[in-house]
């Protein structure tokens, strides 16, 4: 398939999404579109899905103007596609939701189970996503999720134009070296692609080529060979620096302290194990493992989201067993959760309710028992500012922002208030190159002022740059703390229940694009994980 957009425009009233966007998909071509959050992204990907209607201009297959009233054209004409934000419904099993808009039939119009679990079992198996067509999707790991989600943009009719609207931000580094290479077989058997990525060396491990995308316009064509630097600059319109500048650590006293944690599922399973783990002030602890082996039970455990089954938390040397989240965060508690729609914002307040989300009873926010709506718009007013918020105004509802932007409120709201620890789940997930700059430094600088930091992140580059100690979870248990400058080799193999000195036997996170570790189909598979934990928010798009 030759997919062509002529002069695509989008506008939401009087702002404009899209301008004017030219592009050209190749058949059996990876074709990467780069940007910033809210650079329109995906209202691009949505006007060509059928699930925007352009304000002006064309799509054209195979040189063919098109117009589709909904997805189901879209998909009749050949175009499946993988959403940034999932479109998956948690109650059902794994195979009613790859077979919904599809559904298989017996005589009379009677569902057929049979045949739905065998489409994902054959899918499955074609494309190397393993998958279990009868579990529950709300009860799996967000990694998994994106499993479902690929196996159901290609269950379909006969897809020949693919498109992903950033299928990696929730996937492990071998999760994405798998897909990455699923990608370039499809490319090859003749399926074009359109790639929407956040991360650089991605685009340069797979992209056939490379379109930039600035405040809905295209603002460069590049080739994957072109530097990150380059892909970067060209993304945010200015020089950015992809290293992370910081000084060793000054590590003071134990301020979290979890001793003995155990979380047991409501299937009975052991999500965290005896857990033991300390971070003290001034430095930050990153927590690396592959998702799904007990990452979210600690976080919202801290939080005070989760009751432990045994075991103890104490923050600043006081157990807070029994103390509520609220309690939690009056005594200095900071939490970014990785699952911003479920934990982080109210999708339906506005921008400036959510920036005092967890302020507005306290001043200068509230005056005799009554919101003090002055206090809370320039609060919201200086942290759209601070943050780079691409918004229409502070009483815009998130519902209506990009997952990226959505993020930066989250980012805000946590940075603007005094914080002795702070867990950060996933904090730069869904963001563009420049905000997780910006929110590395600002890292940084709260470990500098003595604000000790639990870093959980499934991007080993993001443990690397920020890390000052690294503990590695293993279904439930930490199983290794080591030092920064540990090889990823050593670090893979604790992630998959490996030792320090075993040999590489063990899948191992590679950059993407590197050859597949050695018997890394091997590695065990992680525990279910007891919470949902989809990080992507179901509210907008890159608007």
């Amino acid at each position: 398939m030759r997919l062509e957009l002529k002069g695509l425009t989008k506008k939401f009233g009087s702002f404009t999404a899209d301008d004017d966007i030219d592009l050209v998909v190749e058949p059996g071509q990876i074709h990467a579109v780069l940007g910033e959050n809210g650079a329109g992204k995906s209202t691009l990907m949505n006007m060509l899905y059928g699930i925007l209607t352009p304000t002006s201009g064309e799509i054209l297959i195979d040189g063919e103007p098109v117009s589709f009233s909904g997805p189901g054209d879209a998909i009749a004409a050949g175009i499946g596609m993988v959403h940034q934000h999932f479109k998956l419904v948690g109650p059902f099993s794994v195979a009613d939701n790859v077979q919904l808009g599809r559904e298989h039939t017996q005589r009379l119009g009677v569902l057929s189970a049979k045949a739905a679990r065998k489409a994902v079992l054959d899918v499955s198996e074609e494309y190397g996503l393993k998958l279990d067509p009868d579990a529950i999707c709300e009860d799996l790991p967000v990694g998994v999720q994106q499993r479902v989600e690929i196996v159901k943009a290609l269950s379909g009719p006969k897809t020949e134009l693919l498109i992903l609207d950033e299928p990696t931000a929730v996937l492990t580094p071998a999760e994405i070296t798998e897909l990455l290479q699923i990608m370039r077989n499809l490319a090859d058997a003749g399926t074009s692609i359109l790639f929407i990525s956040h991360k650089l060396k991605e685009v340069q491990a797979v992209a056939d080529t490379v379109t930039v995308i600035r405040r809905g316009k295209v603002v460069a064509e590049l080739e994957p060979t072109a530097s990150e630097a380059e892909m970067a600059s060209a993304m945010v319109g200015r020089a950015v620096t992809l290293q992370v500048d910081k000084t060793p650590a000054e590590p003071g006293e134990a301020r979290l302290e979890v001793t003995g944690l155990t979380v047991v599922s409501d299937a009975g399973v052991k999500v965290l194990n005896g857990l033991d783990l300390t971070v003290h002030s001034g430095e930050i602890v990153g927590l690396a493992g592959v998702e799904g082996n007990g990452q979210t039970e600690l976080a919202r455990s801290i939080l005070g989201l989760v009751k432990p089954d045994s075991g103890r938390i104490a923050i600043d040397g006081e157990d807070v067993h029994g103390a509520s989240p609220a309690a939690r965060i009056a005594a200095g508690l900071g939490y970014i959760p990785e699952d911003r729609g479920r934990d982080g914002v109210v999708a339906e307040f506005s921008v400036a309710e959510n920036i005092v989300l967890n302020q507005y009873r306290d001043a200068p926010f509230a005056k005799r028992g009554a919101v003090n709506a002055g206090a809370v718009r320039k609060r919201a007013a200086d942290s759209i500012a601070e943050f780079d918020i691409r918004t229409q105004s502070p009483e815009e509802p998130v519902s209506a922002l990009s997952g990226g932007n959505a993020q930066k409120v989250i980012i805000a709201r946590e940075f603007s208030r005094p914080r002795r620890f702070l867990v950060a789940a996933q904090p730069t997930r869904g963001v563009d190159v420049g905000a997780s700059q910006f929110i590395h430094s600002r890292l940084v600088a709260e470990r500098d002022t003595g604000t000790a930091v639990l870093l959980i992140s499934s991007e080993l580059d993001e443990i690397y740059a920020l890390a000052d100690r690294i503990a590695v979870i293993y279904n439930g248990q930490i199983v290794g703390e080591v030092a920064p400058d540990t090889p990823r080799e050593v670090i893979g193999r604790l992630m998959v229940g490996g030792g320090i000195h075993d040999g590489a036997a063990a899948a191992s996170p590679e950059e993407p694009g590197a050859p597949e570790p050695p018997a890394a189909e091997e590695a065990p598979e992680p525990p279910a994980a007891d919470e949902t934990s989809n990080d992507e928010d179901a509210n907008g798009g890159d608007r």
